[in-house]
């Protein structure tokens, strides 16, 4: 089943997603050496907006693609952005028409083999294709012991769905008709209460695999969270409001060639 197509799915991601993008913007902003911003940027794989927001930044228009009509739904109006319901491996707009195409944490759930046939027909020729992924790695700053029961108790008893965890670099690029121009790192660190993590948590595909599944209630599971969070919040008696959790991941960068055969 598609997780994040239910309207309860997209509510929570609505509200429990951090706000991330524009830090990574900025870095796309700086390997590309972008001046002024670009004229049309394709986001795909949108969500609830919060990837398509932070392209403004480097975008005069932009477009934001989601699966899900819910998730579509909870992105907020603004001006020089337009949302439709489409998948990323068939597009419904024209060729040649974006200097940008950006995808943020979805390349995983995708079929490559639609996908990047689609990204080279609606990419111009020189735009770019840039991939990222904002993983939370479970580290808390204030207390090491959340990583063990990340792993030991959380994973344990909600595991991640499979994806698509093939490696991506030069050779498949290379393969799909693009150039591999580079891989950035980068990291950030998110600051949670102990209802703003579980509200993250919620967001996640296990989470609503759980939940949306059929599996267990979204009220069992919240106060199973909560429950066995505050715990990790009490360092030598006393209980912290906010923690600090690590984020990060890679940054992709491809060019679409200028001319067939361009090497």
């Amino acid at each position: 089943m598609n997780y994040f197509d239910p309207k309860s799915a997209a509510e929570r991601y609505a509200k429990g997603r951090p706000y991330f993008h524009p830090q990574v913007i900025k870095q796309i902003k700086e390997y590309l050496s972008l001046k002024e911003p670009v004229r049309h940027a394709l986001d795909l794989g949108c969500g609830t907006g919060l990837s398509t927001r932070a392209l403004r930044e480097i975008a005069e228009e932009v477009v934001g693609l989601d699966l899900s009509t819910e998730m579509i739904a909870q992105a907020p109006k603004e001006a020089q952005i337009t949302y439709a319901v489409s998948s990323a491996e068939e597009i419904p707009i024209g060729d040649n028409r974006f200097d940008l195409l950006t995808l943020s944490s979805v390349f995983h759930w995708l079929d490559r083999d639609r996908f990047f046939p689609e990204a080279r027909r609606v990419l111009r020729p020189g735009g770019w294709l840039v991939l990222y992924d904002n993983y939370f790695y479970a580290q808390m700053e204030e207390n090491p012991e959340f990583q063990t029961w990340n792993r030991d108790v959380y994973l344990w008893k909600y595991p991640t769905p499979p994806r698509n965890r093939a490696a991506f670099g030069a050779e498949e690029a290379k393969k799909q008709g693009f150039h591999f121009l580079a891989t950035e790192q980068y990291q950030n660190t998110i600051s949670f209460s102990v209802e703003g993590l579980a509200d993250y948590l919620l967001t996640q595909s296990n989470m609503m695999a759980a939940v949306e599944g059929g599996q267990e209630t979204l009220a069992d599971v919240t106060i199973w969270l909560k429950e066995e969070i505050q715990p990790l919040f009490t360092l030598k008696g006393e209980s912290l409001e906010q923690a600090r959790f690590l984020f990060g991941g890679p940054i992709f960068y491809c060019k679409k060639p200028f001319y067939r055969g361009e090497r």
